[in-house]
C-alpha cells in the first residue's frame, strides 16, 4: 500500500531496542518533547505515511541492510537510505555544516567552499525524492524539512510532475546579500520554487527567500497580506509588517508561509508536576540558599551567542562586587557530535571563559559558574527552569529558539525574567521579553541589570502576556494550522490571477 503522507527528515524517529534474544525492536522514541513527535502526529490523520531518513552503515553492513522498518504500534513505515562514514561526513559534517550553516545564520567569513561536496550532496538529495516517490501514492502530499534536503523538491517534481509538495525551513533564512554567497544558490532557490508550499518560521525569513528568489529569476508576486496577528510588525530587529503569501514561477503558484513553531506546554507542565521534578527544584533552591539563578541553556555553536553572554557575565561580577557570593550561572552548553571541527574553537572558547571567570572570583562555597558540556535530563532542566529567576537566551542568530518558551511555561506565566535576543525568531512573538542586541557590549549589560532590578510586579505581567502567547500558540496549534493549509493545497497554475505590484 502507498502512502499518502510521506516525510523527509534527516532524523529517525524512533529507538533501536534488542531484547534478551537478540531481536531487534523499532519503537516509537517515547519523550513528546521536540519537533520530530509532532512531526509524527501528522501520521494519525493519514492511513497510511512514510517517513524518510538516512542511516550511517559499514561496507560490511550494507550487505544485510533493512531498508524499511515498521514502526510497532504505529500506522507509519521508516524508509531508510544507507549512507557510509564518508557520504555522512561530506554530506552533514562538511558541506551542511561548513558551507550553508554559517550563511543560513548571516556569518559568511565561516563559509568554507573548498571542503564542500556539492555533487555528493545532489546524490543525496537525489536518494530522498527517489525514495520519497516510491513510496508515494498519486495524492500523496511530500513533505520535506529543512536545509539538508533542499534539492529534494526539484528531483520529486521531475520524477513525480503532479506531485504535492511542501518544505518547511527550521532555521533562519538570510538577506539577498548573504545568500547569494553560495555558488550554488540558482539550483536551490529553482529546488524550492517546485515546491506548492514553502514554510518558514517568521516573515522575516520568508521575505528575505521572496526576495532572494526575486534576485535570481523572473518571479512574480501574486499576494500580500498582513502578518499573523500575534508577531510584531515593527519595533525589533527581525520585525516585517506585511508578507508575501504567493508567487508566480514559471506558471506554477507558489504558496508562501511563515508561522511559527510552538513548544508543547502539556509536557512542560505535566513535567513539573512530577514528583521527581518537584524534589529536584527542591533540592536546587537548598543549594542556592537564596541566591539569584540565572539559566543559559543551548549547545556549543559560535551562533549561540554563549562566548558573548560569559563575557556579559563576567563584566558584570566585575563591576557589581555587591553581587558576588549572591548569583549563580548555570549554563547549558552541550558539545557538539563528533566530527564537527568546525565548532572545536567555540568549545574552548567557553571553557576557557568559564574557567576564567570562575578562576578569578570563586570561593569556598560558591563558584559562580556551573557549566554542562554534556545533555542533562529533561526533568532536571525544567526544574532548572522553575528555580532560575533569570532566562539568558541571547543567540547571535537563531531560526526560533524554543528555551525561552519553555521557561515561560515552566514559571506558569507567575514570576521571572527573560533576557531574549532580538535575532531569534522567538523574538517577534515575545515583545514583552527584555530584548537585547548581543552584538552591543552595553545592550547586553543593561539587559541583565534591568533582569536583577524587575520589580515583582513588573515580572508578573511580562510573563503573564507571553504565557497567554506561548500556550495558545503552541506546537499543537502550529500543526493544526499546517494540516489545515496541506489539505487545500492542489497542483496550480497562475490562471488569469494578476500580480501584486510590489
Amino acid at each position: 500500500m502507498k502512502s499518502s503522507l510521506v516525510i523527509l527528515y534527516h532524523r529517525e524517529p524512533y529507538d533501536e531496542v534488542v531484547d534478551e534474544n537478540g531481536v531487534t525492536h523499532y519503537l516509537d522514541k517515547k519523550s513528546p518533547n521536540g519537533i520530530v513527535p509532532t512531526l509524527k502526529g501528522f501520521f494519525d490523520n493519514v492511513e497510511k505515511g512514510t517517513w524518510i531518513a538516512w542511516k550511517q552503515v559499514t561496507a560490511k553492513q550494507r550487505n544485510k541492510f533493512q531498508e524499511r522498518v515498521q514502526i510497532e504500534s504505529s500506522n507509519y513505515d521508516v524508509a531508510r537510505i544507507p549512507l557510509s562514514a564518508d557520504e555522512v561526513k561530506h554530506f552533514y559534517h562538511i558541506t551542511s555544516k561548513e558551507a550553508f550553516w554559517p550563511i543560513l545564520h548571516s556569518f559568511p567569513y565561516h563559509f568554507t567552499y573548498e571542503s564542500s561536496d556539492w555533487e555528493n550532496f545532489k546524490a543525496i538529495n537525489k536518494k530522498f525524492a527517489e525514495a520519497a516517490c516510491a513510496e508515494a501514492a498519486e495524492d500523496a502530499l511530500i513533505w520535506v524539512h529543512d536545509y539538508n534536503l533542499w534539492l529534494a523538491p526539484k528531483y520529486i517534481r521531475e520524477l513525480k510532475p503532479d506531485a504535492r509538495i511542501a518544505f518547511f525551513h527550521h532555521t533562519p533564512f538570510p538577506s539577498v546579500d548573504i545568500f547569494n554567497i553560495l555558488p550554488w544558490r540558482e539550483a536551490i532557490i529553482e529546488s524550492l520554487l517546485c515546491c506548492d508550499v514553502v514554510g518558514f518560521h517568521i516573515p522575516r525569513y520568508s521575505e528575505n527567500f521572496v526576495h532572494v528568489a526575486r534576485s535570481l529569476f523572473e518571479v512574480d508576486v501574486v499576494k500580500k497580506e498582513a502578518i499573523p496577528e500575534h508577531i510584531t510588525p515593527c519595533g525589533t530587529a527581525l520585525a516585517e509588517p506585511e508578507m508575501v503569501t504567493q508567487l508566480n514561477y514559471k506558471g506554477q503558484l507558489v504558496n508562501v508561509d511563515a508561522f511559527p513553531v510552538g513548544t508543547n506546554p502539556e509536557h512542560i507542565l505535566n513535567t513539573l508536576k512530577k514528583p521527581e521534578t518537584q524534589q529536584r527544584i527542591t533540592e536546587i533552591k537548598e543549594e542556592l540558599q537564596g541566591r539569584t539563578l540565572a539559566i543559559a541553556a543551548g549547545r556549543v555553536d559560535y551562533v549561540k551567542g554563549n562566548r558573548e553572554l560569559l563575557e556579559c557575565y563576567g563584566r558584570l561580577l566585575e563591576r557589581r562586587p555587591d553581587l558576588h557570593g549572591k548569583i549563580n550561572l548555570v549554563m547549558t552548553c552541550v558539545q557538539a557530535a563528533a566530527g564537527m571541527r568546525v565548532y572545536r574553537t567555540a568549545q574552548q572558547q567557553i571553557e576557557q571563559l568559564a574557567g576564567k571567570i570562575n578562576g578569578r572570583y570563586a570561593r569556598l562555597g560558591w563558584t559562580p559558574i556551573l557549566l554542562f558540556t554534556q545533555p542533562i535530563p529533561f526533568t532536571d532542566l525544567i526544574a532548572y527552569y522553575k528555580a532560575a529567576d533569570i532566562c539568558w537566551t541571547t543567540p547571535l542568530r537563531d531560526g526560533l529558539n524554543l528555551v525561552a518558551k519553555e521557561y515561560v511555561v515552566a514559571h506558569e506565566g507567575k514570576d521571572g525574567a527573560l533576557i531574549l535576543s532580538e535575532f531569534v525568531g522567538a523574538a517577534v512573538e515575545m515583545p514583552e521579553a527584555i530584548q537585547t542586541n548581543p552584538y552591543s557590549m552595553d545592550r547586553m549589560d543593561e539587559a541583565i541589570d534591568r533582569a536583577l532590578s524587575l520589580s515583582d510586579e513588573d515580572q508578573a505581567q511580562r510573563m503573564a502576556k507571553m504565557y497567554d502567547t506561548v500556550t495558545q500558540y503552541d506546537v499543537k496549534h502550529w500543526a493544526d494550522r499546517l494540516f489545515d493549509i496541506f489539505q487545500k493545497i492542489e497542483p496550480q497554475s497562475v490562471g488569469d490571477k494578476k500580480p501584486v505590484t510590489a
